[in-house]
Formats: structure tokens, C-alpha cells, sequence
């Protein structure tokens, strides 16, 4: 096909904020995992679908097959749908403890 570009399971996005490897980050509806290290505004490689650990609201139990939402003051996972962005589903359950900020995530891609 003369159109097609590429699968989309990773693209190359402006960084909306500086970004580690392995951070979450939301540009626009497209939420992605980056793969390098980038300063705000240079571009970086974003993995849209896949299973990640990503940190979490602290203090907030997840079953498995939880919505999970980013939310992005906090740069951080949660349960909480209100002013956050659908990015997929737990996959594993976590509790609720202070020290438990990981959650298994699997993305969904940009719903």
C-alpha cells in the first residue's frame, strides 16, 4: 500500500515535559511510555501498547481489569476518572499501602 507509514506501537513525539526512560507522558489524547531520556520540547520515542510498571497514586488499592487513568499534575497512574485520561487497565492486583506506587498497566493505545 502506498499509504501506509508504519505499525504505530511507537512514535516519535515533542516531549510536553522533561522525560526519563520509562516515564509516562500525555501529549494531547496520546499517551505513551518514553524510551530515552528528553528535555521539554525535544523529541522522543513513545511506546503506545504494551504492559508497563508505571508509579501510581499511593494509598489506592487495584484489581485486575481496573480502568486506570494518567493524571498529569501528578505524572502519575490512578483509579481516579475525573480530569484525568483513560490510558488502559490494571493487570495485576496492588494494595493500598503508602509504599505501594507501582502498578502494572496495560496501555491501550489513544482510545
Amino acid at each position: 500500500m502506498k499509504n501506509y507509514v508504519q505499525p504505530g506501537k511507537t512514535i516519535t513525539l515533542a516531549a510536553p515535559y522533561a522525560v526519563a526512560a520509562g516515564d509516562g507522558l500525555l501529549v494531547g489524547a496520546i499517551f505513551g511510555v518514553a524510551t530515552a531520556a528528553a528535555a521539554n520540547g525535544e523529541a522522543v520515542e513513545a511506546v503506545l501498547v504494551g504492559v508497563f510498571d508505571l508509579k501510581k497514586t499511593a494509598s489506592q488499592a487495584w484489581a485486575v481489569g481496573d480502568k486506570v487513568y494518567w493524571d498529569n499534575t501528578a505524572k502519575e497512574t490512578t483509579k481516579t476518572a475525573t480530569s484525568n485520561t483513560l490510558i488502559g487497565v490494571a493487570v495485576d492486583a496492588v494494595g493500598n499501602g503508602a509504599g505501594e506506587t507501582i502498578g502494572r498497566v496495560r496501555l491501550s493505545a489513544s482510545l
